[in-house]
């Protein structure tokens, strides 16, 4: 039986960053110094305690996000570790949905990188309370200043130093309690706590004056304590930036390195005195069965509303992550929920889980505000939502990413082919993302995913976990297909009379097809003027013209591939009586928006990447030439004193094994990361 806090003394917390920034090495020190682990596993070592998958632990990075429980100051702190590689984003952007608050970790010389700018929107997007880390604080070029920099120039964020490290003598400054923290012991777990000197406080006089301005900025009582020379007293410095940190106004940043033990438990401190608990977030949005909105409460004693926002498989059953929003969960509990497709379905919950990454524990009860694994539930899945059977509503699904990049996939033996399709079912349910399917063309069955590294981990866990060996193509680039310029177009459909029925078929459509700018989507109008005048469409005729603009927009006209960014407009219909059928409208409409969009000036669209790569300076040209080869757009370069980092665009079939050429020009110190930017002509 769990005994739960207070919810006031629950942070549901996520840890994110580009990759490489260290979250993982923070996370192992956060559970140290909280006691929720007695050593500390290394990321290098693949002994993280998060990274318990096998592929983490051998390409040491994060793939999956997992679930963690500290204690520290009677708060019960629930941490999610989210990846920083770009190929699993979507488990930044389902763990964002369902946290109240993040850190966001920085490179102490990088500052802000590409995934750094992702894993801000998804927090953005849910206006989620933010700390930063800088990390990585002890390596050679390593600046405070200038990654509080990039964080306003790049992100649009308000960075208020909290505490100022000082890695040559393991230590921070904290600016708000005006004291000196010494580290030390063999894990930096023995903290020496003095008032900060003169000469000490007077050097960091900037920081504390832009934190006490960045605070009076939000705060009219405390900018008149300031503004009138009085010094505020720390616990009104704490209240007043929990209350911007809280609104969204400012981001507290605290400095120092994971790797050697500076800085974390003040850190810590500031994740529980300063990142909301679950009823200090806005209270969630809900539809009701008649379209109308509700808010959802976090209540104990009202019917159960809870978000399944992850599926995975866990010593080979299937099993649901899920945050509850009110009421509570126990074992045998029915739970209804509304799938993608509409269809409504019941279960009941088998068990419930609290969760230490690797390692699962049996519970009686879920409360409002917990996050917790369930057994049991056959057909949920990611976004779904779990409600009372009696009280059925929806809260916001979870948005998912189109895949960028497909790969040929068929078993080493045909006996295996019916496992093979069932391991890639489990697969699919675990991962929103990837997309596994019949290519119509080709007959091969083509795994899609978000990038190189994202299908070759599936194909290792295939190996790993399923026993299945398989033979694979090489990896090609998901394309689209967009028109360059409108075009209108007229077809009249009149097939040869047929014997075999009694009536003939007749109808004539007009259709317009424009282009629109690039992310648009595609745009469909079905509001057409009827002749003969005076006439109207019936819903069977009007459903006929939807359905011939779906077929029609089944795939582009240069290689079948997916449209997009396209308005399509059924302008005219001419009716003939009795032979205006719904199969005539039909292949009326389907033809004409073919041949429209054959004469539209047909394009492909290719995936194109917003690339930053890293080389020593004396390699900037030889990779500049490389990357102008590849078609990139050079958009900017940062130079250090031995460094040079190149910001471009570049079309994804270009970069594809850049990994290998790029070691290659640059003795094996290079190092590039890749974000989707959108589909665009070459």
């Amino acid at each position: 039986m769990k005994n739960s806090p207070s919810i006031d003394k629950v942070r549901n917390i996520g840890i994110a960053a580009h990759i490489d920034a260290g979250k993982t090495t923070l996370t192992e020190r956060i559970l140290f110094y909280t006691g929720a682990l007695y050593k500390i596993g290394e990321v290098h070592d693949g002994a993280a305690h998060m990274d318990y998958m096998a592929e983490e632990q051998s390409h040491g990075i994060t793939i999956t996000s997992a679930l963690t429980k500290a204690t520290w100051n009677d708060c019960l702190i629930q941490i999610i570790d989210t990846p920083g590689h770009v190929d699993f984003t979507i488990e930044v952007e389902r763990s964002m949905r369902v946290l109240d608050g993040c850190v966001i970790v920085l490179d102490g010389v990088r500052g802000v990188e590409p995934q750094t700018e992702t894993v801000w929107r998804q927090r953005s997007k849910f206006n989620l309370p933010c700390l930063f880390f800088v990390n990585k604080i002890d390596r050679p070029g390593a600046s405070f200043e200038h990654v509080l920099t990039t964080i306003s120039k790049r992100l649009g964020a308000r960075p208020l130093p909290v505490t100022v490290p000082l890695p040559e003598q393991n230590a921070v400054i904290h600016l708000i309690e005006g004291t000196l923290i010494r580290f030390s012991g063999q894990h930096g777990d023995q903290l020496e706590t003095s008032p900060c000197d003169g000469a000490l406080w007077a050097s960091v006089a900037d920081h504390r004056e832009t934190l006490l301005m960045g605070i009076a900025e939000t705060d009219d009582l405390f900018a008149d304590q300031v503004l009138a020379g009085e010094e505020p007293a720390p616990e009104q410095i704490w209240a007043a930036l929990r209350s911007a940190t809280l609104r969204g106004e400012v981001c507290p940043c605290f400095g120092g390195s994971a790797l050697r033990d500076l800085g974390i438990q003040p850190l810590i401190d500031g994740m529980t005195r300063l990142l909301p608990a679950p009823l200090e977030r806005p209270a969630a949005t809900a539809w009701l069965p008649d379209g109308s909105t509700t808010t959802i409460e976090m209540e104990d004693d009202q019917p159960l509303v809870a978000l399944a926002f992850k599926v995975q498989m866990w010593d080979g059953r299937r099993h649901v992550f899920a945050r509850i929003y009110r009421g509570t969960l126990k074992p045998g509990d029915q739970v209804r929920f509304s799938r993608a497709d509409g269809s409504m379905v019941q279960e009941h919950v088998a068990r419930i889980f609290d969760v230490d990454a690797a390692r699962k524990t049996r519970i009686d009860i879920a409360h409002a505000g917990d996050i917790v694994l369930l057994a049991g539930l056959r057909h949920a899945a990611t976004g779904d939502t779990l409600c009372h059977p009696d009280h059925p509503l929806l809260l916001e699904r979870i948005d998912t990413r189109e895949p960028v990049l497909s790969l040929a996939v068929e078993p080493a033996s045909s006996s295996q082919e019916e496992k093979f399709l069932e391991v890639m079912g489990k697969l699919q349910e675990e991962d929103p993302t990837l997309q596994f399917g019949e290519d119509p063309d080709t007959g091969q069955n083509l795994l899609r995913g978000m990038g190189e590294l994202h299908l070759q981990i599936i194909i290792e866990r295939l190996q790993r976990e399923y026993n299945l060996e398989v033979r694979t193509g090489k990896p090609a680039v998901a394309l689209r297909e967009t028109i360059t310029r409108q075009q209108e177009l007229t077809q009249l459909f009149q097939p040869p009379a047929d014997p075999a029925r009694k009536d003939s078929l007749k109808a004539q459509v007009t259709v317009l097809v424009k282009p629109l700018p690039r992310g648009t989507g595609l745009v469909r109008h079905c509001q057409p003027t009827v002749l003969p005048e005076g006439s109207q469409l019936t819903a069977q005729q009007q459903e006929a013209l939807e359905q011939g603009i779906q077929f029609a927009l089944g795939g582009g006209p240069l290689e079948g591939a997916p449209l997009q960014d396209l308005e399509v407009s059924i302008t005219q219909v001419e009716l003939f009586g009795a032979q205006s059928t719904p199969e005539a409208l039909t292949s009326a409409t389907a033809r004409a928006l073919r041949k429209a969009l054959e004469s539209a000036g047909p394009a492909l669209l290719q995936p194109i990447m917003k690339v930053e790569v890293m080389v020593p300076e004396e390699n900037l040209g030889t990779v500049l030439g490389d990357l102008q080869s590849r078609h990139a757009l050079i958009q900017d370069t940062d130079r250090t004193i031995d460094q040079a980092t190149i910001h471009c665009e570049a079309p994804l079939a270009s970069l594809l094994g850049y990994t290998t050429e790029l070691r290659s020009m640059t003795q094996g110190r290079g190092q590039f990361s890749t974000l989707f930017e959108r589909f665009d002509i070459d």
